[in-house]
């Protein structure tokens, strides 16, 4: 799969499959969500519902996969020679950007898991129709250490059947690794927003505008990075 990824693209420029492939989902993703916050605007709950239920898992699993094949093959994995543009403007200008990029990408993330998570928690169903409760939704330590220790418990047996299996390997151990801290922290997230938005549906309404704005901004700066490798400043990646 990595070396299928590698293949020249379908846009007719420098990029390679891979990029490509991830450019044209970025904007497929970024265009359903705000479909999805229209539907929000509108009230139209159960097809919002829906939309971002569906939108926001296909994207989780759609870029872990994809990074997970490409091994994080973004340009500070490759090196200088995948830019192509002066020294200056490789460090003055694309570094910044790209790590600007790459701590929206960990935001976006980790958004998308909570607020996957707070739609259910958050709304009620009446008469059919999806509405937010406005009911104090709160939740407490003593819940999120046990749910947090059940899903180290499960993740521990499955690292435990793979080095059984001769099948464990660092690379799923760091993968593993950081799926739970990605998780601790959207326990973090929640322990501490509660406290400032205890109405479940303020809370969503919310976090969902920021949400929304956070995915633009990535998709603007994932457009960016993309001209610049692969259409302004081609090196030589691949």
């Amino acid at each position: 799969m990595a070396e299928w990824l590698k293949h020249p693209g379908f846009f007719g420029t420098h990029a390679t499959l891979g990029a490509d492939l991830s450019q044209l989902m970025a904007a497929l993703f970024t265009g359903l969500f705000i479909i999805g916050w229209v539907q929000a605007k509108r009230r139209e709950g159960h097809a919002h519902h829906w939309l971002m239920l569906g939108g926001m898992t296909a994207m989780l699993s759609f870029f872990v996969s994809y990074y997970l094949f490409r091994q994080l093959g973004v340009l500070a994995f490759e090196g200088k020679e995948g830019f192509g543009g002066s020294e200056a403007l490789y460090r003055h200008v694309f570094i910044p950007l790209l790590t600007f990029h790459i701590i929206l990408v960990v935001i976006g993330l980790v958004m998308a898991i909570y607020m996957i998570v707070l739609g259910f928690r958050a709304q009620i169903v009446e008469q059919g129709r999806r509405l937010l409760s406005g009911r104090v939704l709160q939740t407490t330590w003593g819940k999120v250490g046990t749910i947090f220790g059940l899903l180290c418990a499960i993740v521990g047996a499955y690292l435990v059947y793979l080095v059984a299996a001769d099948r464990f390997r660092m690379g799923r151990l760091l993968v593993w690794a950081g799926l739970l801290a990605l998780i601790a922290i959207v326990f973090a997230v929640e322990m501490a927003i509660q406290r400032v938005w205890p109405d479940g549906g303020q809370r969503h309404r919310t976090l969902g505008r920021f949400t929304m704005v956070i995915y633009c901004i990535l998709f603007l700066t994932g457009t960016t990075t993309y001209a610049m490798l692969y259409i302004l400043y081609p090196g030589k990646i691949g």
